[in-house]
């Protein structure tokens, strides 16, 4: 071919003629006019650059039909992909948190298909409001009076602090003057909420004594911050909400506690390390307990909180609630997921979050052996492949030091180099559902504990 570029350029066809050719009859009627022409156009700009620069036609230009349904399929493609977390992590804030159970699912479904009474009260046929149906749900499942509902744990801080605590001060202990992800923290949530932190005690020793000192005529709240994504260990000492309360109750100020991930049952009768639940707080007598619906609840992004009626009528009429207020989407997962624990003895089975993370070591190692051989015919040659004993985490600051016996795929290149592991992970990235290891000692390891689509992952990665 001429390497002349004003001959190539007179190879390139014009939009009308392409438009014109039988073989893009079909992507008009998928994709319509106004798509496929831009897409040509684009086309023709990207050869007229590639004959610029290398002095030739790009591959490509040998079928325009077939280059342009690839661009315009792929311009299709949801930004929001399903792939495999075999990272090992369960709750990867990365990758969307708790999986929904079909029961959310399907209430999502049904609320996205129709009308649905959000506001509306059907027995006084006038404005209802929408937190009422899942503060019923929520006050049977922690023993709370009420209950009000926002769109991430954040806001529910933000929100407890603005309604209760802004132009007063707020007592928190040193040691849990948290940041989560996204650089979240506890001092700047006070300062957007108009509250004056007073910090007391140490980082690892904060005592009762601490915050008595520290209250004053301007104090309006005690706080408690669950540290559940970090821990201290060694020399320490911190204040219980039970203490907290007593103190609270003797000085008429509330207590209020962000919680964080809450658990809403008790995790040791699966086996897992126990999480303290809402409901053990609210018994004790705390004021406004916050949490995760999408951590160790299992179910969609909210921020719940749940107490006493008085503080929770303040949430529901301060001006914030209405700009964090959650989506019939949200709540519909919401209700659906929270109606799951009503039935105790099948929530394992049909909570998706709890059944992955009661997943028996022996029931992902026997998983693992079905999958070695098959993976060592299609990898063999360049990685050695193997079985290996590993440790899951729960994620999204669940339990940050407990670790779940697990067991994975790992893929040692032959060729010692960490590029080659690197195009491996990055080539099944780009699969049709991509699938998401972990890189770690000069090995890719697939986590199997979060695989329930055993042959959905043969067929992506072996066909």
């Amino acid at each position: 071919m001429t390497t002349d570029p004003r001959s190539l350029y007179s190879l390139l066809p014009s939009t009308d003629r392409l438009l014109n050719a039988g073989e893009f009859a079909g992507l008009l009627a998928d994709f319509g006019h106004t798509q496929v022409v831009a897409t040509l156009r684009q086309m023709l700009d990207d050869a007229r650059a590639h004959i610029r620069q290398h002095q030739r036609l790009p591959a490509w230009c040998d079928n325009w039909a077939q280059a342009a349904a690839t661009r315009l399929r792929d311009g299709c493609r949801q930004a929001l992909r399903p792939v495999y977390n075999l990272t090992g992590t369960v709750l990867h804030t990365n990758l969307g948190r708790a999986i929904q159970s079909d029961a959310a699912v399907e209430a999502v479904s049904q609320v996205m298909r129709a009308p649905v009474t959000l506001e509306y009260d059907l027995d006084g046929a006038g404005r209802g409001h929408r937190d009422q149906a899942l503060a019923a749900l929520l006050c049977e499942l922690t023993g709370a009076e009420d209950a009000c509902i926002v769109n991430n744990n954040a806001a529910a801080v933000l929100l407890m602090l603005a309604a209760c605590g802004s132009g007063q001060q707020v007592v928190v202990s040193r040691g849990e003057l948290v940041e989560i992800g996204g650089a979240f923290r506890i001092p700047d949530v006070m300062r957007q909420a108009g509250c004056q932190l007073m910090e007391v005690g140490t980082t690892n020793r904060t005592h009762l004594k601490d915050y008595r000192e520290a209250v004053t005529g301007d104090t309006g709240l005690l706080m408690k911050v669950h540290t559940s994504n970090y821990h201290i260990e060694g020399f320490t000492k911190s204040v219980s909400e039970q203490e907290l309360v007593t103190l609270g109750d003797e000085l008429g100020i509330p207590v209020v506690t962000d919680l964080g991930s809450g658990s809403l049952v008790d995790l040791s009768q699966y086996g897992l390390p126990a999480e303290p639940m809402p409901r053990q707080l609210i018994a004790a007598g705390v004021s406004l307990v916050s949490f995760s619906g999408d951590k160790l609840l299992g179910g969609p992004q909210a921020g719940i909180i749940v107490g006493k009626k008085a503080l929770i009528a303040r949430l529901q009429q301060h001006p914030l609630k209405r700009a964090l207020r959650a989506d019939k989407m949200t709540l519909a997962a919401l209700e659906a997921t929270l109606r799951l624990y009503q039935y105790p003895e099948t929530l394992a089975r049909r909570l998706p979050t709890l059944r992955l993370l009661t997943r028996s070591a022996g029931d992902i190692q026997a998983q693992a052996a079905r999958l070695l051989a098959p993976f060592t015919a299609r990898f063999g040659a360049d990685f050695q492949v193997a079985v290996e004993p590993c440790l899951s985490q729960i994620g999204s600051g669940s339990l940050p030091v407990d670790r779940l016996p697990s067991a994975a795929l790992t893929f040692t290149p032959r060729d010692g180099r960490g590029s080659t592991l690197a195009t491996l992970a990055a080539g099944w990235r780009s699969a049709s559902r991509p699938v998401i290891g972990r890189i770690s000692d000069g090995r890719l390891w697939l986590d199997l504990r979060c695989l329930e689509d055993e042959a959905g992952l043969m067929e992506t990665l072996l066909s």
